[in-house]
This record gives structure tokens, sequence and C-alpha cells, in this order.
């Protein structure tokens, strides 16, 4: 029979996961930037650069943006954003 664990009254452990994403951006009949894909999580900041240089090479889009950013999942927090690389036209991160 397993042991339960007993609960302390603590809120569960913050686990922080770095997320990094890839994405990029076309221009519009207007101009305007809209995203080419849904951003796209990637496993590694070195997988995100090197597929980032590479859709950049192809001259497909306007822009190619990846960063990075620590998560607490649990809490929904967020950290600031690290530009890990971008070439072209990208909107301002907020």
């Amino acid at each position: 029979m397993r042991k339960q664990q007993q609960s302390d009254g603590e809120a569960p452990e913050a686990k922080l996961k770095t997320l990094v994403v890839l994405t990029a951006f076309v221009r519009d009949e207007e101009g305007e930037l809209r995203p080419a894909f849904e951003p796209r999580e990637m496993p590694s900041a070195d997988k995100a650069k090197m597929d980032g240089r590479r859709m950049a090479a192809q001259g497909n889009y306007a822009g190619v943006i990846s960063w990075s950013r620590s998560a607490d999942l649990v809490n929904g927090e967020f950290g600031d954003p690290v530009v890990l690389f971008q070439h072209g036209d990208v909107p301002d991160m907020e």
C-alpha cells in the first residue's frame, strides 16, 4: 500500500521552465506585419537559432525572431523575453 503525502498547507513549489520560441512575419496587402504561422515552441536555444537563420536565408519572410523566457506555468508568470536571433522586420516584443 502506498503512503500518501501529507500537505503542510504550503503552495506547491513553483517549477520554472525555459520556453524557447520561433516565429516569422510576412507583410499583408497594406504592408503591415502579420505572423506567418503560430509561434513554435523549440526544444533548445541552439535549434531556435539554427532554424531562424535557415528561415532568414530563404528570404520568404519579412522578419524572423527566436526568443526565450522563463515561465512559471503553475502560477502563470513569465519572465522578460531574451532575443536569441532576429533578422529583418519584427514587431516590438511586449
